[in-house]
């Protein structure tokens, strides 16, 4: 990313890990962080070569603090990009996964990002809570009160929502909000560990998972979401590689995917 933008990103064994470098307010985001965030998953979602995306913290302290208050009091605005907080919880047509490695205090906007993310893994030092309430605000710029209803028991998302306050890594483990919970040191290993699981799949079966049971939840009930049509699930049956997953399994080899 262009330098002062506060983001960086790597590409690294078909997985781009982008990270949110602005320690010295915690990795809270300003206009310029969201436009990066939003070009960074443009490029993601456009590149065949990266097949999975990290969205993490720099440093040990912080994986996102929310909005940068002083930028906005200078302006007023949130500068958020048509994609969404951190350009991705408006992004409706990413059907690549990403995941969220929390690597620290996770306040406000960074809830959001964790709830926008397919998987989230948190380090044993993290903590999460949605101040807003406090301030006469709600969650409501990036959709985690839609998603947390969705995707927790909703007693939990209520009292997570409702009292404004933090959480710990293993209660948030425990109420559903992140996956697993593992040693700060182990963070990023773990992470690229069930990356690498994922790229192991076929890029159209991965792509056709996430489109299925995203856009089934539109359904009032299972038997519309099977009646429904899903174009990747589609795109995935006539590919080339549905051919070759099957070729591999029965000459007792690994599959070469080739994305069509």
């Amino acid at each position: 990313m262009a330098p002062g933008s506060g983001i960086s990103v790597e590409a690294r064994d078909q997985v781009l890990w982008i990270s949110i470098d602005r320690p010295a307010v915690l990795n809270a985001l300003d206009p310029v962080a969201h436009a990066a965030l939003s070009s960074a998953f443009d490029a993601f979602a456009v590149d065949p070569a990266l097949r999975v995306a990290v969205v993490t913290g720099k440093g040990e302290l912080a994986f996102c603090a929310g909005t940068d208050l002083k930028a906005r009091a200078r302006t007023n605005e949130d500068g958020h990009p048509p994609t969404g907080y951190a350009g991705l919880t408006h992004r409706f047509d990413l059907y690549k996964p990403v995941i969220a490695a929390v690597n620290g205090l996770a306040l406000g906007g960074g809830v959001e990002i964790v709830a926008a993310c397919d998987l989230a893994y948190a380090a044993d030092h993290a903590t999460f809570g949605l101040p807003e309430i406090r301030v006469g605000l709600a969650a409501i710029g990036g959709g985690a009160l839609h998603r947390l209803a969705r995707s927790m028991p909703l007693k939990h998302a209520m009292e997570l929502a409702l009292t404004g306050r933090r959480i710990d890594a293993a209660e948030a483990c425990r109420i559903g909000l992140v996956n697993v919970v593992v040693p700060r040191g182990d963070l990023r290993a773990h992470v690229a560990r069930v990356a690498a699981e994922i790229v192991a799949g076929a890029p159209l079966s991965i792509q056709a998972t996430k489109q299925v049971m995203l856009r089934s939840l539109a359904h009032g009930d299972i038997a519309q979401a099977l009646a429904a049509r899903y174009p990747a699930a589609e795109a995935m049956l006539a590919s080339e590689d549905a051919n070759e997953g099957q070729r591999a399994f029965v000459e007792k080899r690994l599959p070469r995917w080739s994305g069509k």
